[in-house]
């Protein structure tokens, strides 16, 4: 009796906590409905299958069966006995109406999911409500795009914790177009393509709220023969960078703060125009700009209240310097979770634009005349035991982790820019760094200490990554430079004050994606830290998009020569 009200009183928590406030598509006015009236499922439900059509709950008309239902069950409660033990029925049976009718019966495990977040258990009453159809199960490709299949929930179901899928192995082996690449040894024409499987990791299940019935599951990626993670997957590479923490005691807590440019125009219609001549939500710088922000902010809150409620927690969102930019920060926690937030707050976004017929760009560099879009790093290690950040207790380590970014992330960069356009942001003035240098709450340097020392805030921001990276790549190659500084107790150089843009003592990035890879695929580091495989297979990959690009003809060239040669 005493393990039950536990339970209850543990689902009133998540019930209490849960928002009341939801949103539909692109455009619609927000509906909120009270607690008392309807319970978490089905406002759930309501809101899914109301926002698909593009309606707004009206509050007289679509409460009114919820409001007569919790009437009907107060006038049938029995009156209280006098008895002590009867009471105790009674205050039970009180605790049991308090509890939303679908949480009833749940484990304690499932009771403490966070918004959003599901599992089997879960899945299983929402399929039976009408709630759920359809599971996307992904993985990401070395480009960071989320890739997979859809399921029926009721195969999923059929298969339970068993339930695994598979896909050609080629995904991890091609460009942007889905092009194989030649030279690879991991996957190739000789070795006959053959499949991988994808390991649900349940602990990413949510619902994708955006979306019609429909959650998202994220995968490991899975050698079928060996049964051992594939080496070149990037969750897989970033897993092996938690271990090495682990191994000296260390976790990682971390966010991504991710910025991104907003169109008008639809995906097809911006490539009929050849991603020129767009137009912009914006038509003015907007940084922290509350009332050229408001314009949009149909879109950005419908973003924010479907990140929430698909168990993305947000902190705030805000205009950025470009025209239509905007950054929208979700809450920090531990480093994989994060990255796997990173993977779905992009889906979410990408895909409400393609519902409102309109278009959004993660490039790290769209438009040559304005700054480019970010993904600033933040980044703390946390002690293995407690959990408490280690940089607040003990100097020591942050100044070694400090050092070895400072140190290698040269031999890592093709990570943290990736394609040919990550090094067109790195311009002076621009926001984003040119210089491989250290300083306290200083935006012009690349490595950015924030938050007062010795607090839990304190933490290192990481600004040379941009909107465009993989976020298992990113947060795997930043955390093996911190690492690799612990490990041989690098010593900390001192730190750059004022301008870094203009101080030409500091070594400069890297200024393109093949000077980058020449460094990356010759680094004795990288291969100790990733494996000489990985090292390889992503070294290939870099190669090949430099030689796609050396290929080119660009609009520049026929700007500048077809009429003045």
């Amino acid at each position: 009796r005493r393990r039950m009200r536990g339970v209850r009183k543990v689902a009133r928590g998540v019930a209490k906590r849960r928002s009341v406030v939801r949103r539909g598509l692109p455009g619609n006015s927000s509906f909120s409905v009270s607690r008392e009236e309807k319970s978490e499922f089905e406002v759930l439900n309501l809101r899914r299958n109301y926002a698909s059509k593009g309606r707004i709950i009206d509050s007289d008309r679509d409460v009114a069966p919820f409001t007569a239902r919790r009437k009907r069950r107060a006038v049938e409660e029995p009156e209280e006995e006098e008895e002590e033990e009867e009471q105790n029925e009674q205050e039970e049976d009180d605790e049991e109406d308090d509890i939303p009718p679908n949480f009833r019966g749940l484990s304690p495990e499932t009771l403490q999911l966070g918004e959003g977040m599901l599992n089997l258990e879960l899945i299983e009453r929402l399929a039976d409500s009408d709630g759920l159809n359809t599971i996307i199960v992904g993985f990401t490709d070395m480009q960071g795009r989320l890739m997979g299949k859809r399921y029926s929930v009721p195969f999923v179901l059929a298969k339970g914790a068993e339930f695994e899928s598979a896909a050609c192995d080629y995904l991890l082996g091609v460009d942007f177009e889905l092009n194989p690449i030649s030279g690879l040894k991991a996957t190739s024409w000789e070795r006959g393509y053959g499949d991988f499987v994808l390991v649900p990791d349940w602990s990413t299940c949510r619902m994708a709220t955006w979306l019609d019935k429909t959650a998202i599951v994220l995968c490991d990626v899975v050698d079928p023969s060996t049964r051992q993670y594939v080496p070149h997957a990037p969750r897989t590479i970033l897993r092996r960078q938690l271990e090495r923490a682990g191994g000296l005691g260390f976790g990682a807590n971390a966010a991504s703060e991710l910025e991104h440019f907003h169109y008008l125009d639809s995906y097809e219609v911006a490539k009929k125009r050849r991603y020129s001549r767009l137009n912009p939500v914006g038509y003015y710088s907007e940084d922290y700009h509350l009332f050229q922000g408001t314009k949009n902010e149909a879109f950005n809150s419908s973003v924010r209240s479907h990140l929430q409620s698909s168990g993305i927690p947000v902190e705030t969102s805000k205009g950025e310097t470009g025209l239509g930019q905007h950054e929208i920060n979700v809450a920090y926690t531990d480093v994989l979770a994060m990255a796997d937030r990173h993977v779905a707050f992009k889906q979410c976004v990408k895909e409400l634009a393609v519902i409102g017929n309109q278009s959004v760009t993660f490039m790290a560099k769209p438009h040559a005349d304005q700054a480019g879009s970010s993904c600033h790093i933040h980044l703390h290690l946390t002690d293995f035991g407690d959990g408490s950040n280690v940089f607040a207790s003990k100097e020591e380590v942050f100044k070694q982790c400090l050092a070895g970014m400072l140190k290698y992330t040269p031999q890592v960069m093709p990570f943290l820019a990736p394609t040919i356009n990550s090094y067109k942001r790195f311009a002076s003035k621009s926001w984003a760094p040119t210089k491989l240098a250290w300083s306290t709450d200083n935006r012009t340097t690349g490595l950015r200490i924030v938050g007062k020392p010795g607090t839990s805030a304190m933490r290192i921001e990481n600004r040379i990554p941009g909107a465009d990276a993989n976020p298992y790549l990113v947060f795997a190659g930043v955390l093996a430079t911190g690492l690799e500084g612990v490990e041989k107790k690098e010593e900390l150089q001192a730190e750059t004050k004022g301008n870094a843009y203009e101080n030409k003592d500091i070594p400069s990035i890297a200024k393109s994606l093949q000077a980058a890879n020449d460094i990356f695929k010759e680094s004795e580091f990288a291969k100790r830290a990733f494996g000489e495989d990985v090292v390889d297979h992503y070294g290939r990959y870099f190669d090949h998009e430099v030689e796609a690009f050396d290929r080119a003809v660009t609009d520049w060239e026929r700007q500048r020569y077809f009429e003045q040669i």
